[in-house]
């Protein structure tokens, strides 16, 4: 039997897996299984994410004081069933000290009590976080001696700077062990590696990094677990996007402890992440919110059929539909392709005309426009039907809608309230045109591991190829009303992503009345935005929860 009191080799099981939010019953009961499968594979000690008892980010939830009663008391109960002699549990969970402030904790079980408790000092209050709203941050402490090994326990964000890690190794901390809610975005592998390995280099010790895998409203958290040794190599990381329980061992030597080599999945490149992340942020909220299935308008464009595939791929085709909702300006083309799209995808496809509702509202509407000339009212009317129609559908089945509008769009308004931005979520709502574009093609080329869509060419090509429309009047295209994607999309990334002035913009060779534009375009929009329904962060910047704009506002980039 291992001598707990001088352990020379360190088991840790690693629960990269997803929490539901709020589900304080059915996360111990997660805990439970995989401290089951810890015990299975030998380990001493289980590790399970940031916040996992209730879910991150929980915002005002964790503010109730129900909420907090009921952590509590999951936290001892597990806390109570490590007395079988099992593994230990280190857990994250929010936690109420003897004053009454609410902390952000890591919460170390064993011999059937609670060992420990650790509070995050460095409380993130940028970009999607405000953990400074609702936790108090913790004092400064030194490591919890874990069967003779002086564990350091920084939580997510105190790993960013030294000073938490630095405080830590100078109190005697033999190795760092992080649990992590750290969300999606394309950049977030590289800084968050990043961060380690400066804080492994100011220490000299090594540390294993422990993050969740979930989607959690706009949220996606993407898993990707790694250790590092104090050389700075890459010893072990875990699949990202991946739920799993993973064995990892450390031995210690005279030149301290030491994470013995494991598998390294590669982090998958950019365009697979996006996908991987999208459909992950569009299962969990679907089926976490109880959902049966999802409906969307398929409209022989690109951004309908992308949609549609990422719902494939999250839930099957057989809880997918899709309905075609045709009118006069509907094409042939457009036509064809939305049946082969669905064909490919192997899902349900119902056409449904809405001549007769549009010429219905045109009827009532016709004594209060008579002697005017037709305009947008009109072709919004179309949309304003066929947002009316799959929402009905919805009522009817349970489905949830999904809308289907990219980035570009949302930025300048080009989408209609109550009509194409109708539905329940919308996995490419973070995503510029082009790279709608760019994932068409992606994902025509690869069928990816663990998803349900099937393989081959899911999009068809001419989808991709035709000029974009929205097809309310007679030989529209996108290009009537907008510069062409390309150039868009430029403008916007240094508009939104970068906030550029339009100063720097013209200076790098674009139009000055189109900058202008597309900068009133942007703020105009912003009440439209706030209506919009929740989509996939992807970007530094997604509308929401990173850029938080004011909708009365009258200021212009006039410098």
């Amino acid at each position: 039997m291992t001598d707990k009191l001088s352990l020379t080799t360190l088991r840790l099981a690693l629960a990269q897996i997803n929490p539901i939010m709020g589900d304080i019953a059915g996360n111990l009961d997660k805990a439970r299984a995989a401290r089951l499968e810890a015990a299975r594979l030998g380990a001493d000690l289980l590790v399970l994410p940031e916040l996992f008892i209730v879910g991150y980010t929980p915002e005002d939830l964790v503010l109730k004081p129900a909420v907090q009663r009921d952590c509590r008391r999951a936290i001892e109960t597990l806390a109570g069933e490590t007395a079988d002699g099992g593994p230990a549990v280190l857990i994250g969970t929010p936690w109420v000290d003897a004053g009454g402030s609410l902390h952000n904790a890591a919460a170390l079980l064993d011999g059937g009590a609670i060992a420990g408790l650790r509070y995050k000092i460095d409380l993130p209050n940028y970009s999607v976080f405000d953990e400074k709203r609702v936790f108090v941050p913790g004092p400064v402490t030194g490591p919890i001696t874990f069967r003779g090994i002086k564990l350091g326990l920084p939580i997510c964000e105190d790993i960013w700077t030294e000073a938490v890690t630095r405080s830590l190794a100078e109190a005697g901390a033999e190795l760092f062990v992080v649990i992590n809610g750290s969300p999606y975005r394309w950049t977030a592998y590289d800084e968050r590696m990043e961060a380690a390995v400066a804080r492994v280099v100011e220490t000299g010790l090594p540390l294993v990094y422990l993050n969740t895998v979930s989607g959690q409203d706009e949220l996606v958290f993407d898993g990707a677990s790694f250790g590092l040794n104090a050389d700075r190599s890459l010893a072990f990381q875990l699949p990202a996007f991946r739920e799993g329980v993973t064995l990892v061992s450390l031995e210690t030597g005279d030149k301290g402890w030491r994470i013995a080599p494991a598998a390294v999945s590669a982090y998958p490149d950019v365009l697979e992440a996006n996908w991987r992340a999208c459909v992950l942020g569009l299962r969990d909220y679907v089926e976490k919110n109880r959902f049966p299935g999802v409906v969307l308008g398929l409209s022989g464009g690109i951004d309908s059929a992308v949609v549609a595939a990422m719902a494939v791929d999250a839930f099957g085709p057989d809880k997918v539909r899709c309905l075609m909702l045709p009118y006069r300006y509907t094409s042939m083309d457009s036509l064809e392709d939305a049946a082969r799209c669905a064909a490919a995808l192997g899902v349900a496809y119902d056409v449904v005309p809405i001549s007769e509702p549009v010429e219905g509202f045109l009827k009532a509407l016709g004594p209060m426009f008579e002697g005017t000339k037709s305009d947008t009212t009109e072709e919004n009317l179309q949309s304003r039907a066929r947002g009316t129609i799959l929402m009905a559908v919805s009522n009817k089945f349970g489905s949830m809608v999904l809308t289907t509008g990219n980035k570009s769009e949302m930025s300048v308004g080009y989408c209609t309230l109550y009509g194409d931005m109708n539905g329940g979520f919308n996995p490419i709502k973070d995503l510029y045109k082009m790279e709608v574009y760019a994932l068409a093609r992606w994902r025509n080329d690869h069928q990816p591991d663990g998803l349900k869509g099937p393989g081959g060419e899911v999009i068809p090509e001419r989808i991709i190829t035709k000029a974009p429309t929205a097809e309310l009047r007679e030989n529209q295209t996108d290009q009537d009303s907008l510069p062409p994607y390309p150039v868009l999309d430029a403008i916007l990334n240094g508009l939104v992503e970068k906030e550029t002035t339009v100063a720097d913009l013209i200076a790098q060779g674009f139009d000055e009345a189109t900058v202008r534009r597309i900068e009133h375009l942007l703020y105009i929009a912003e009440y439209k935005r706030r209506q919009a329904a929740p989509g996939v962060k992807i970007t530094t910047k997604n509308f929401g929860r990173d850029r938080r704009y004011p909708i009365t506002n009258r200021f212009r980039d006039r410098g």
